[in-house]
């Protein structure tokens, strides 16, 4: 029989008493408050004494800098001015009354300086990419203490530089294994409970369990990121029948809404562990999964969708319509599926906040697994969400002038740039149809000079 020496019986007990209180402080301040959805407040007085920090290390690495004589980071400026937008015919027009003499109404159909014109919306396109800048993380103008070097950050002082080591110890070695615990409890429970409320018979109760599993879980998992989520306009939340629409920052955009509603999801089937879960969540409640070969066909989709919408008693679909991730910086082109079918949209803006954890997934430059890594070694993630009033196609709008009339509304509550650009163009060439609106414009001022011309 194998017998314990007394010294290594109490790092036994010492151990189990460790892991007793660990889990007795998960239940209390995280489990029992994410099942009925309060906060103690922890996470703001977190959040608070995160930024006095970050200020005191920006004023001292600026006055290190001074004294040191080293030029200190500043965000990337290209020095283009930025200037009110005109036509392409009005550019043309100041091109060719500064380079002639002559009377704009007698110069002929085509001049060369007209090739400036394209010649320089060249240039500035080349340094001021409106679509490449979307697709790289936002700048900042402090130092949050995640980077060794803030890009040319020198040695400052040992205060700085231990406050640094500090912080990568926190992250690592206390808030990494905490966030991977309440994150695997998260899956795990939403699994489990999805699963077991899937055998039961249809009916209210079902429908009731179902959705308390689905927030307690997800809200288990917004406290893996160390998510501060403040929610705005909660009497516009989208209801049932309808279709919720958000920008597209990060695959934690589900999480951070489905922890403050109830929504059936639309994707893609998948294997491993993605497939698992999805396998599980739709016995719970009527998700929208799409095997692969279906996805490309449009009008399968679009009549799923509509199918859905239809019976207004089932869930909000929730939708990203841009169809990529978009650095918290901006909107970009909606796809118009979600637009076409004709049902009630919510649309919803979601800004973070990029001084405690970049959001934003690059899925060119980190896989997912690197990216959640990044996540649960972040200080935390902050954000705001708001709630638009909900929003009807017009009779004499089509399903694209529709996209746009969303698109802008989340733009302007999220205090985000409102762009036309399609964001697949991170991985595809620019469309022919985007080279032949700029000759079809220049065609139609040349055509319609003569033709004005002509009738005098």
């Amino acid at each position: 029989m194998f017998l314990l020496l007394p010294f290594d019986s109490l790092i036994v007990n010492l151990l189990g008493i460790s892991l007793t209180v660990l889990f007795t402080l998960l239940l209390v301040f995280i489990i029992v408050p994410a099942i009925f959805g309060v906060s103690f407040g922890i996470r703001k007085l977190y959040m608070k004494t995160l930024l006095k920090i970050f200020a005191w290390a920006t004023l001292r690495m600026e006055r290190g800098a001074k004294e040191k004589n080293h030029q200190l980071y500043k965000p990337y400026t290209n020095g283009i001015i930025a200037k009110d937008p005109t036509s392409l015919e009005e550019e043309i027009k100041e091109i060719r009354r500064s380079g002639s003499s002559k009377a704009l109404d007698n110069t002929p159909e085509f001049e060369l300086s007209d090739i400036f014109y394209f010649c320089r919306k060249g240039m500035e396109t080349i340094m001021d990419d409106e679509v490449t800048k979307r697709f790289s993380a936002e700048e900042l103008e402090s130092w949050n203490l995640l980077s060794r070097t803030n890009y040319n950050f020198q040695y400052i002082s040992l205060r700085l530089t231990v406050l640094w080591g500090l912080g990568v110890l926190i992250r690592y070695c206390f808030l990494l294994p905490l966030r991977i615990a309440l994150a695997f409890t998260g899956i795990g429970l939403l699994v489990v409970g999805t699963t077991v409320v899937g055998y039961l018979p249809n009916g209210r109760f079902k429908e009731f369990l179902s959705k308390h599993v689905h927030l307690m879980c997800y809200r288990i998992c917004v406290r893996a990121l160390t998510a501060i989520i403040t929610y705005h306009d909660r009497k516009n939340r989208p209801r049932n029948g309808g279709i919720c629409v958000a920008n597209h920052t990060s695959p934690i955009d589900v999480i951070i809404l489905a922890s403050d509603g109830y929504y059936a999801m639309v994707g893609q089937v998948h294997g491993g562990l993605m497939g698992v879960i999805q396998r599980a969540m739709v016995k719970a409640c009527p998700h929208v999964w799409f095997e692969r070969s279906e996805v490309k066909d449009r009008h399968l989709v679009a009549k799923r969708l509509t199918e859905h919408v239809q019976d207004k008693s089932k869930l909000p679909i929730l939708i990203f319509p841009e169809g990529t991730c978009i650095n918290n910086t901006s909107v970009m082109m909606f796809k118009k599926g979600s637009f076409e079918i004709g049902a009630t949209v919510y649309p919803v803006a979601i800004k973070y906040d990029p001084q405690f954890g970049d959001a934003f997934w690059n899925s060119s430059k980190y896989g997912m697994v690197t990216y959640l890594l990044r996540m649960m070694t972040s200080w935390a993630i902050v954000c705001s969400v708001w709630y638009l009033p909900p929003m009807t196609r017009e009779t004499d709008e089509d399903a694209v002038q529709f996209a746009n009339r969303v698109k802008s509304a989340i733009a302007r509550q999220g205090g985000l740039v409102d762009l036309l650009w399609d964001g697949g163009l991170k991985r595809e060439k620019v469309k022919d149809t985007f080279k032949e609106e700029q000759q079809k414009l220049y065609s139609k001022m040349i055509v319609g000079n003569h033709e004005d011309r002509s009738r005098s």
